[in-house]
């Protein structure tokens, strides 16, 4: 039979969930192949890229899906398991569970939005979202956006699983990726150790390294209060220094988004974990292409004749 998309695979892939046991990826996918009756060479088909089987591709995406809307939990890398939320939903006995079943969870809504922060509402949605008319180059705008912010998600796992001193170096890797300094064992330094007074790193401002950045990077669980800012700021005075970028994993509170715009001549950028994922992706860092498609349009000046 032909391979399922991933909006019909969210209800199976769940109601493999329903025993509460935890399961990887690996083991939904066997018990899905042999539910959907998939041959080998079914199992075998590649995505187009040659990167992964397709319906190994496609159970993730579904797994992804029900993850966000938290029907789902993630007991470590690649195994999950079903959630309360997702027992509850079940005993509803729904006939589907789609992308436009998990609008009423509102973290599956704030995922959805954040994915596409700053994007054209056009291409907000992928093709599978709706029957809404979309030209092929947006329904690929979406998609692209929505594939970018799983990896974001994937990107933010990892780093809060490194150590704080690979963190450290990650971001100093980050900026010399944005143009900082001139090469790295000249461009940063990471320099947090016991007594570095609140400064895990240190970064020149351009090539000629007429002016240095001071950078503090931090794995945080919750909001980054206002606090750890301030203490941020004093750090600077101590060092003489006018410019910090202050990295965090979480986000910041209001109260520290505010303090930073009162600094006077001192200058200081705050990046929460979000816009450390979004650059990591813009920049390489930690990150590799798997494929890339090139959409071309006809040249009219080539067709005129003389």
């Amino acid at each position: 039979m032909p391979i399922p998309d991933f909006q019909t695979l969210m209800l199976p892939v769940l109601r493999s969930l329903a025993d509460g046991k935890p399961r990887s990826l690996t083991e939904i996918v066997e018990t899905l192949a042999v539910e959907y009756k998939l041959s080998e060479a079914e199992r075998s088909e590649l995505m187009p890229n040659g990167a992964s089987p397709r319906f190994n591709y496609i159970v993730r995406w579904s797994m992804t899906y029900l993850f966000k809307a938290m029907l789902a939990s993630r007991k470590s890398r690649g195994v999950y398991s079903i959630s309360e939320r997702g027992t509850a939903t079940l005993k509803e006995n729904p006939a589907r569970i789609d992308m436009r079943f998990l609008t009423r969870f509102p973290e599956y809504v704030e995922w959805r939005e954040s994915s596409t922060r700053g994007d054209d509402e056009r291409t907000a949605h992928p093709a599978h979202d709706g029957p809404a008319p979309r030209t092929p180059e947006e329904q690929i705008g979406g998609a692209y956006q929505e594939i970018r912010a799983a990896l974001a998600d994937d990107i933010l796992d990892k780093v809060k699983s490194c150590s704080p001193r690979f963190f450290e170096r990650l971001v100093v890797d980050l900026l010399v990726r944005m143009g900082y300094g001139g090469t790295l064992p000249e461009a940063g330094q990471v320099i947090g150790k016991s007594g570095d007074g609140g400064i895990d790193g240190l970064i020149k401002e351009d090539k000629l390294g007429l002016g240095a950045i001071y950078l503090q990077a931090k794995r945080w669980e919750g909001l980054v209060p206002v606090g750890a800012v301030r203490d941020f700021s004093g750090s600077l005075d101590a060092h003489g220094a006018k410019k910090g970028v202050m990295i965090s994993t979480s986000s910041f509170t209001s109260d520290a988004k505010t303090y930073v715009t009162k600094t006077g001549e001192k200058k200081i950028v705050l990046i929460d974990g979000y816009e450390l994922a979004q650059l990591m992706i813009d920049h390489d860092v930690g990150v590799t292409p798997v494929t890339s498609y090139t959409i071309k349009r006809i040249d009219s000046d080539y067709f005129e004749e003389e």
